[in-house]
């Protein structure tokens, strides 16, 4: 295979040169490990299409584990699997009324991941 019909170089410093003061920003910018790792464990529970589903219908209100059955067209029992993994990464709450857990979003940042998301997907 030939790399220069690829244009594979193209995309690649030809010198190296290294930018100092960018490099000394971008490391004095850079987040704690544990931190990268936390949001990297919350990018792979946003990763799942059922969750994400989810999430969209818990933008407009809280609802009930039978509501998102309904909503989703999957069993409680699948959803229940998903909030508990959902909760566990803090991207929903639940309160309880009586026998019922009402869900929401865990706060306003899930809410923004979730609309820059979609709004950059879809985006053309």
């Amino acid at each position: 295979m030939n790399l220069l019909n690829n244009n594979s170089l193209e995309d690649i410093c030809e010198i190296r040169s290294v930018n100092q003061e960018g490099v000394q920003a971008a490391l004095e910018g850079m987040p704690d490990n544990g931190d990268i790792l936390s949001l990297a464990d919350t990018f792979k529970v946003l990763a799942d299409p059922t969750r994400l589903r989810i999430i969209a219908a818990l933008s407009s209100q809280e609802l009930c584990v039978c509501d998102l059955a309904l909503i989703l067209n999957i069993t409680g029992s699948a959803v229940s699997h998903q909030l508990r993994i959902m909760r566990g990464q803090r991207i929903v709450t639940y309160r309880k009324e009586g026998k019922i857990a009402y869900y929401t979003l865990d706060d306003e940042h899930i809410e923004a991941l979730f609309s820059v998301g979609l709004k950059h997907v879809t985006e053309r």
